[in-house]
């Protein structure tokens, strides 16, 4: 069973009980299974070689996260080859899809938790009380090592966007 966590995070000021660890700078980075469509499943490894941004939305078709992942696609040109931008979420692969359609957006991989939680419950943003991921940013570095972590304490924020860059552009 996984670890809970009370008292870390709200919505609208609400507490909100996340689930799995509390992931910190310098821990190695889990491995997981999301969903690219609903047959096509990616790893860690499919990533391997590259520094990777992490951006984990709870919704793609809400303000925030619509306007969290456009930010990312906007920024992806100034970052290179070398770094590998994901939108982590619980939407299934075909809204992610319609969405990423409708938005223009095409730099940024959009990839479902939808199946089993599994990236939420390693990363420790699963919210156990709507089966949904927590707002939060990972940076990863080429060696698959965490190098910078927001897990946003309130649900409908935004995270800090410049100092998530700063740390992928310093791997790069």
């Amino acid at each position: 069973m996984a670890q809970e966590r009370t008292g870390v995070a709200t919505l609208k000021g609400n507490p909100i009980t996340l689930l799995g660890p509390e992931l910190k700078q310098g821990d190695q980075a889990p491995d997981f299974q999301l969903n690219k469509s609903l047959v096509d499943v990616v790893s860690l490894k499919d990533f391997a070689g590259k520094a990777k941004l992490i951006s984990v939305v709870p919704s793609i078709d809400t303000g925030v996260c619509d306007a969290q992942t456009r930010r990312f696609n906007e920024e992806a040109a100034n970052l290179g080859d070398n770094v590998a931008i994901l939108t982590v979420s619980v939407d299934l692969p075909m809204a992610q899809a319609r969405w990423c359609g409708a938005a223009g957006v095409d730099k940024v991989t959009l990839l479902s938790d939808y199946k089993d939680n599994s990236f939420g419950e390693a990363y420790g943003v699963l919210i156990k009380e709507l089966r949904l991921d927590m707002r939060a940013i990972f940076v990863i570095d080429a060696n698959d090592t965490i190098q910078y972590v927001e897990v946003l304490s309130e649900m409908t924020e935004h995270p800090n966007y410049e100092q998530a860059l700063a740390a992928v552009k310093a791997l790069v």
